[in-house]
């Protein structure tokens, strides 16, 4: 099994499996110095109460939501190791994958990808949400 190392985690895409069909990693392992920090999903709400407007707007803001917090326990989004995506229907996804593709090309220039799940849900929490995203972090113990 190959697979690169940041410090805090290996990512690994096995030969074994097929590759993934989108930009994530099939494996994030962390190493015995971190320890994990669970992030609750994030949607699109800016720091007023404002909901974005739109999947791509939402998903821009939900990622800067994550990031925002990261920054509050001296993290980057470069120690993430899984992520999980929920989506109100599949009409929109390619909105979001387009912020998202603008967004780990900051955080991600390397390629190396935080495993990764996307589903689509019928609704969220509020009626104009359309995204939420959740994430696992390793940080130094």
């Amino acid at each position: 099994m190959s697979g690169a190392n940041d410090g805090f985690c290996r990512y690994a895409t096995p030969q074994s499996v097929a590759a993934p069909i989108g930009r994530f990693s099939h494996l994030a392992i962390t190493g015995p110095d971190a320890s994990l920090v669970f992030v609750s999903g994030q949607i699109g709400m800016r720091p007023g109460g404002a909901i974005a407007g739109g999947m791509f707007d939402q998903t821009i803001q939900t990622f800067a939501n994550i990031e925002t917090l990261l920054a509050e326990i001296g993290a980057s989004p470069r120690q993430i190791v899984k992520m999980t995506t929920y989506l109100v229907g599949p009409d929109e996804f390619a909105q979001f994958a387009a912020a998202r593709a603008e967004v780990y090309q900051r955080w991600f220039p390397d390629g190396l990808y935080p495993a990764h799940t996307a589903a689509t849900v019928a609704a969220l929490a509020a009626p104009d949400l359309m995204v939420e995203i959740d994430a696992i972090v390793a940080v130094s113990k």
